[in-house]
């Protein structure tokens, strides 16, 4: 008898979630942080989706959120011309980084020094978070907004996506670009993954894998609908993408074949990530929910049990597998 798919949902933000990112794996388990247009993001428990604090401090809709490796820190990125660093484990307010316009998207380097940051302004900014006073070092090249910008290759470079239909690649100590690829249209989503210096991008309908330090293409697939992000699993045996049409495609990374496609949110899927373990993934969705994924349906992991038809009667283990409940986080 086929598992059903049953996704864990995460209330509590009012208004679209329009990124997440998990922490890495930590004594305490790992974390996830959401934006929403709310502009109250939340952290929750990576695994169960239990909420643990909302970030309060930001006068406008929240457009990008991180946490460092150890969830020790977290950063978001907001319409009201700020970015803002918070101590993850008070969530109290650390730093305020005034920008000249709305800022999209943050992230640490591995070792929690230095923070980057880029938004409408189209500028790369560089800020030293032990010497918080210090001017920002600022990387200009971009012709429209900066939706997304990354640490690459142990820090050493820098990737960003922009509204002006390119990736760039630059080298942090010279500050220059060193490569760019161009698309037909906007860059929807941008995702890193160190391990393999894997560049995973989404644009239309298109979810396309490059090398991360030549820019060179690995392999493209075509998803049914318009898609917003995609993640690629840790083992990279397959990835999952979500866009314009409510579902969420699981794909295998080798044959490009879809696997499965589960629908669950009520509006398009901005946002989706694998967690650090590769057990899950999360989805976030203009209807104001995130909601969490098996990747092995039926596995007994978090809050999902696994029970077997032969521990229930007949009667209760059909209506298990036909009209799963809806779980609340």
């Amino acid at each position: 008898m086929a598992m059903r798919q049953t996704p864990l949902t995460c209330s509590g933000h009012t208004r679209p979630v329009v990124d997440l990112a998990f922490s890495g794996i930590t004594p305490y388990g790992y974390f996830l942080i959401s934006a929403c247009k709310d502009g109250k993001p939340m952290m929750r428990h990576g695994d169960t989706g239990d909420w643990i604090g909302t970030f309060l401090g930001h006068k406008g809709a929240v457009w990008g959120a991180t946490l460092n490796t150890d969830a020790t820190k977290a950063a978001t990125a907001a319409a009201d011309f700020t970015a803002k660093v918070w101590d993850a484990v008070s969530g109290d307010e650390v730093l305020t980084l005034a920008h000249k316009h709305i800022v999209k998207t943050v992230n640490f380097t591995k070792d929690s020094t230095c923070l980057l940051t880029g938004g409408n302004d189209k500028l790369l900014r560089l800020y030293d978070l032990i010497n918080p006073e210090a001017a920002p070092q600022e990387i200009a090249g971009h012709t429209s907004a900066i939706k997304k910008a990354l640490w690459c290759n142990n820090d050493k470079q820098i990737l960003s996506a922009a509204d002006d239909k390119t990736i760039r690649l630059w080298d942090r100590s010279s500050m220059e670009e060193v490569k760019q690829l161009k698309f037909d249209t906007a860059v929807s989503s941008m995702e890193y993954l160190a391990d393999g210096e894997i560049l995973v991008i989404t644009y239309g309908k298109t979810i396309g894998f490059y090398n991360a330090l030549s820019l060179d293409l690995i392999k493209t697939v075509d998803a049914p609908a318009p898609i917003n992000s995609a993640s690629l699993h840790p083992d990279k045996d397959f990835f999952v993408a979500g866009g314009e049409d409510f579902k969420l495609y699981k794909f295998d990374y080798g044959t490009k074949e879809e696997l499965e496609s589960y629908k669950g949110h009520f509006g398009p899927v901005h946002c989706v990530r694998f967690s650090p373990d590769g057990e899950l993934y999360a989805s976030g969705s203009e209807d104001g929910t995130l909601r969490l994924w098996q990747t092995a349906v039926g596995k007994t992991y978090g809050l999902w049990k696994c029970v077997l038809p032969e521990e229930l009667g007949l009667e209760n283990s059909e209506q298990l597998y036909t009209t799963p409940p809806e779980i609340k986080a």
